[in-house]
């Protein structure tokens, strides 16, 4: 069980996917314009990571290694095929907002990547662990990143208005201030880290 909590907290900061890993970007860039979005698209990621490895690692004896990537991508293609249609039929709305970022979770690098150097050499518990930890990491982050864009871009979060009379910057809300951002969390996270150390 100590296990367990060292993989969940590596995914989280350790290893976390998009600060420290820099995998997974396109997604994280794309869809974090604001609060919502980057909440419906943590969740999307979230079942599909946890489930994949929970099935990447209780197929791992009876995977041919030659054969594994596909098999893999059945995977995790089957556990995005189960979110595109759930989020089509009870959100359509939020659906609509995520455009082709839900199917192209299939061939999410930080998922692939999982599979292959974690889930497949390790149990079925610690792949889990694993999963748990790397979509806690991928949430924070792509919720923070949208919490930063929506509130300077739109000077709301979630919709409600924070500050009246605020002087939204259009520019985070556009390409360039997820880049800005997504720069923001890595010094944040990286001068926190040296603070730890300390």
């Amino acid at each position: 069980m100590k296990n367990f909590w060292i993989y969940v907290k590596n995914g989280i900061f350790k290893e976390n996917p998009v600060l420290i890993l820099m995998i997974g970007l396109c997604s994280v860039l794309a869809v974090s314009v604001n609060v919502q979005n980057a909440i419906g698209m943590g969740l999307a990621f979230t079942f599909v990571m946890v489930f994949s490895n929970l099935f990447v690692s209780l197929l791992r004896k009876f995977t041919p290694h030659d054969i594994r990537i596909p098999i893999f991508i059945v995977v995790i293609g089957t556990f995005t095929t189960i979110v595109d249609l759930v989020i089509s039929a009870y959100s359509p709305t939020l659906y609509k907002a995520l455009g082709i970022f839900i199917p192209l979770i299939v061939v999410n690098c930080i998922i692939i990547g999982r599979a292959e150097a974690f889930a497949y050499k390790h149990s079925v518990i610690e792949s889990i662990a694993d999963g748990i930890g790397i979509s806690i990491g991928y949430v924070w982050t792509i919720v923070a990143l949208g919490a930063i864009r929506e509130f300077l871009g739109s000077g709301t979060l979630l919709n409600v208005n924070i500050i009246p009379n605020f002087q939204p910057m259009r520019v985070f809300i556009m390409p360039p201030g997820a880049f800005w951002g997504i720069g923001l969390l890595i010094a944040l996270l990286k001068w926190v880290d040296s603070k730890i150390r300390r």
